[in-house]
This record gives C-alpha cells, structure tokens and sequence, in this order.
C-alpha cells in the first residue's frame, strides 16, 4: 500500500474553522515524509505535526509522531477549561500494543481519559484525534487512497475523544471516490462524510466538521 508520487518532503501551516461550531479554530503546522525521492524510489513516508484547537469551552494542543508507512507513534494531547485540564500521552508499541498515560485536575463532569479497552485496539495503526482533521491523513496516505487502483479498506483506528481525551476503538471505512476525494465512514459513530483532499493527503473540507482557511 502507498508509494504514489506525493513529492519532496514539507513543511506546511494550515487552519480551519468548525463548521458544527464556528467558534473552533483549528492550528496545525504539518512536516509531511516524501513518498519518492529524486530518483522516483519510494519512501516510506511519516510526519510530524503539532497543533491546536481552540473553542468559547476549551483550549487544546496536541503533538503527533507518525511512523515511516504512515503509521502512528504517539499522540499527545492537553486540554483546558474553567477551572479544570486533562492531559493524554497515547503510545503504538513496537508490537502493536497501545498504552496511554493521564493526567486529569479538577471537575470537567466529563467521561475519564484513557483508553477503554486496550484489547480492542489490537491491530489498530491509527489514532484519530476527535475534531482533528490532520489525523484523517494517515489512513489516505497509507492505504494509498489517492493513487489510482486503490480500493476501499477497512480499519480500526484508536479514537481520542474531544474533549474529554477517552480513547476507544474506532471501526473506520475508507474508499477513494476519484481526484481528491475520500469517503470516510465511522461504523462506531453512524457517521459518513465525503472528504477533499489535497495532494498532499491533507483535509480542506470535512463536511459538517471543518472547513480549511486560506494559507498565507
């Protein structure tokens, strides 16, 4: 899966604004892996990215690792409110495992953050921060769904709730729908959405979540 010709490695600033609440405002500096070199040999891809979410509820950041073959490493993640913060580390060990570690002060009358069931997440690559568009871009870039021939895939992906930071699995349906557009569906939340994407593998407009503002 992937190896399309995606470009040099690079790093991009990129927001948008919530369309479910046009209060959020949503930050990301993204350093995208190369797919191929100069030479036209595949890469293995990754990224590196950090961000942040604001809200009139909530303040949020969040730093992402992404394994070469588009795989995640680490996410963390914290979130404050009027008088209350939680904080996440979310781990894929080397063999496939999850692990989070939480830190939580004050009453957010929230569910608890960590993860639910750690065996509910074996298999999965993914995590999908909630609310996040840039952790759509792993599944499209690994499953290589803007290349032509690519097929629909199914996976499971570890879900960071927003903003309570509980972590459950997350059955997911993608499925390449021609130039620049992904469907994505959630099994686990009766939710389907038909994504434009850039190039890159980025989102710029996620209906009913968010929207992409103009760079620059």
């Amino acid at each position: 899966m992937g190896g399309g010709a995606y470009g040099a490695a690079v790093a991009r600033i990129a927001a948008w604004r919530g369309v479910d609440d046009p209060s959020r405002i949503d930050r990301a500096v993204l350093d995208l892996g190369a797919e191929q070199d100069a030479h036209g040999i595949a890469g293995r891809g990754g990224m590196r990215a950090h961000g942040t979410s604001t809200t009139e509820r909530y303040a949020l950041s969040w730093r992402l690792v992404v394994d070469p073959g588009w795989i995640s490493r680490t996410l963390e993640v914290a979130v404050h409110g009027d008088a209350w913060s939680r904080a996440l580390r979310l781990e894929r060990g080397d063999d496939g495992t999850w692990s989070a570690l939480v830190r939580a002060h004050g009453d957010a009358q929230l569910a608890p953050a960590g993860i639910v069931d750690a065996r509910a997440l074996d298999g999965a690559l993914d995590c999908d921060l909630g609310l996040c568009p840039v952790t759509n871009s792993m599944p499209i870039r690994r499953l290589g769904m803007l290349e032509r021939g690519a097929a629909p895939a199914r996976i499971v992906a570890a879900w960071v709730e927003v903003p309570s930071l509980r972590v459950v699995a997350s059955e997911q349906h993608y499925a390449p729908l021609g130039p620049g557009r992904v469907e994505y569906a959630s099994a686990s939340r009766d939710f389907v959405a038909e994504l434009e994407v850039d190039p890159d593998g980025v989102v710029g407009h996620y209906p009913g979540l968010a929207v992409r503002l103009p760079e620059g």
